[in-house]
């Protein structure tokens, strides 16, 4: 059986529970850092699925190792391959689909509610809203071939599904000892970030007994979802890949357009 690869890009924002469930299921995996390594892998055939984890790079960024994977991301997409994209991950596979990143209006760091549309309830088995943790500064258009499943009050798009390419621009993975570590690593960035959606280190580690555990719940019930799809058949497109992949790279102000 091929193995679920998971591309960690920094050695502090790992797979968390998302990892736990993976070995609870029994799912092969492995564990790549193409920007330590300076490469992606190159063929998304070789695996059963793709998670892609947060980076502190931007998804703009001109760098080898994510143009690779950027590539990578739309091979997927050309096969049918799941994915599954968090934060910097839904950004890569949001710019494989040919949609914008851009910078947010304003900072999106410590919890915040998201409201999940119906369709993405029913899909993954999710409330109408939930409370989700966040470090980002940049969004996504939300792709023309894909439909949002999350929006919030400060930043529109958390959340896109394209068939069995699913993004969340969140972190559905974090463990409570994760939180507190990335609190204590930004120490100085949480004091300089100014906006709306910014909480201070003291106002995340108070919220944190309050909300991940129900966090938890969500994730393993989002991935649940997602993994219970790595063995469907291959869905096989009447159009060719070619032409699949030049219609992913128009520009998309989608994220105007689809409807809540």
């Amino acid at each position: 059986m091929k193995p679920v690869a998971i591309l960690q890009h920094e050695a502090s924002q790992g797979p968390g529970i998302l990892l736990d469930h993976l070995r609870q299921q029994d799912i092969a995996h492995v564990l790549i850092d193409p920007c330590a390594e300076g490469a992606s892998p190159a063929n998304a055939r070789d695996y059963r699925g793709i998670i892609v984890l947060g980076s502190n790079h931007c998804a703009n960024e001109q760098l080898h190792w994510i143009d690779e994977e950027r590539c990578l991301l739309q091979s997927a997409l050309q096969h049918d391959i799941p994915v599954l994209g968090h934060c910097f991950g839904a950004q890569m596979l949001a710019r494989a689909m040919g949609a914008g990143v851009w910078r947010n209006p304003c900072p999106n760091i410590g919890w915040s509610e998201v409201r999940i549309t119906p369709s993405a309830q029913q899909l993954m088995s999710l409330p109408a809203q939930a409370t989700i943790f966040n470090w980002h500064y940049d969004s996504f258009d939300i792709p023309a071939a894909a439909r949002r499943t999350m929006y919030g009050q400060h930043c529109l798009n958390k959340g896109f599904v394209h068939g069995r390419q699913w993004a969340f621009q969140g972190h559905l993975e974090v463990t409570a000892d994760s939180v507190r570590q990335w609190c204590g690593a930004g120490h100085d960035e949480l004091l300089q970030a100014q906006g709306p959606a910014v909480q201070s280190e003291a106002e995340i580690l108070a919220r944190l007994p309050q909300h991940i555990g129900p966090l938890h719940a969500m994730a393993l019930r989002t991935y649940k979802a997602w993994t219970d799809q790595l063995d469907r058949p291959v869905t096989v497109s009447c159009n060719s890949p070619l032409e699949t992949l030049n219609r992913f790279r128009l520009k998309s102000n989608a994220y105007l357009h689809i409807q809540l």
